[in-house]
């Protein structure tokens, strides 16, 4: 493994600093003891390491450096919500969003620097993707939006990757980014249960996640029969609705857990009684709950968002045929940070 000094330690995984670690004679005990001080303390400089030895802390700064979250801008939601635009080290930009919620905060996280979904009602999008995120851009936002949480204010407890980007097309950065999250002892922490991963359909990185993490998948779904959803999501060409609900029904889930499909109702387009009709016949198979989001208009988009009594009809539907189905308005539309908004633009 090449190092020097421009390299982010916070990039390495277990593995390669283990080798590292091993390759300059050091003791083994000290990956796990830098991984702490990383993390669960958040350290922004190897001085700060003050149970490593100085001769061990200079070796480090000469190989890595510790590259602290560059928060740029912080807009106010009239709801309370906050987002956040990161700047990256090599000037992309990105967007996170803390929500606040009864007795705790919920962070929305982004994974790329745009998006190649090309989902039609979708602002992030529109201009394609730049790049994948680094584990350590993904682990930013979270101590960058925790440091800006007063000591008086709720914690921030969970945690959802629907920013930015599909996670799973990010597939190996994000899974380590998530390991580090939910480590007690040396990451920052949180458990499994509270955090949420969206994704738009794809199909052989679902059973990845489900084999390598315990966290809780949703599927952004919005169409209840495949031509509906090919217009909405071109990724429905590749992994039509009978791949994509094939996989739920063999995701691997906890006793309790639920796989949560979220549907954007948009006028005229998805949300008939017999659309709610189709969707249900669709999610028998699944052990599914329903978040139904009223769509966020933009400029650049020309659906509309369903009338108030239309999304009422649609949601009754759903509930006589016994499914869990929420109206979830999104927060921080006033600041285009509500669900589908994000775009990382200064």
């Amino acid at each position: 493994m090449i190092s020097d000094n421009n390299t982010n330690i916070r990039d390495l995984d277990r593995t390669q600093l283990e080798e590292w670690i091993a390759a300059q004679g050091l003791s083994k005990f000290r990956n796990e003891q830098i991984l702490r001080w990383l993390y669960a303390r958040r350290a922004r400089s190897f001085d700060e390491m003050t149970d490593i030895s100085k001769p061990t802390r200079q070796l480090l700064d000469a190989h890595f450096t510790i590259m602290p979250p560059m928060i740029s801008r912080v807009e106010t939601s009239v709801d309370g919500s906050r987002k956040y635009l990161f700047v990256l080290k090599d000037g992309n930009t990105i967007e996170s969003v803390l929500i606040p919620e009864r007795d705790h905060y919920t962070l929305c996280i982004s994974t790329q620097v745009g998006c190649a979904m090309g989902c039609r009602f979708c602002m992030t999008g529109k201009n394609g993707l730049t790049r994948n995120l680094s584990k350590a851009e993904i682990l930013d936002q979270v101590q960058g939006a925790a440091d800006e949480i007063p000591e008086d204010a709720p914690r921030l407890t969970n945690i959802v990757l629907m920013g930015m980007g599909e996670p799973l097309a990010n597939y190996e950065n994000v899974r380590r980014a998530i390991d580090i999250m939910t480590d007690n002892r040396i990451g920052l922490g949180f458990s499994h249960r509270r955090i949420t991963l969206s994704t738009a359909g794809i199909v052989p990185r679902m059973k990845d996640l489900a084999r390598d993490t315990k966290i809780r998948l949703a599927v952004s779904l919005n169409a209840s029969n495949n031509e509906t959803r090919d217009m909405l999501m071109p990724i429905n060409k590749k992994y039509p609705l009978e791949k994509l609900i094939a996989a739920c029904v063999e995701y691997s889930l906890a006793p309790r857990d639920k796989i949560t499909f979220e549907y954007i109702l948009i006028k005229d387009v998805n949300d008939r009684i017999e659309d709610a009709r189709r969707l249900a016949k669709l999610l028998r198979p699944v052990k599914a709950k329903i978040n139904l989001i009223p769509f966020n208009e933009h400029p650049e988009s020309e659906f509309k968002r369903s009338e108030q009594a239309v999304i009422e009809a649609f949601q009754a539907e759903l509930l006589q045929k016994h499914y869990t189905a929420n109206i979830r308005w999104s927060k921080g539309a006033d600041i285009s940070a509500a669900c589908g908004q994000l775009r990382g633009k200064v």
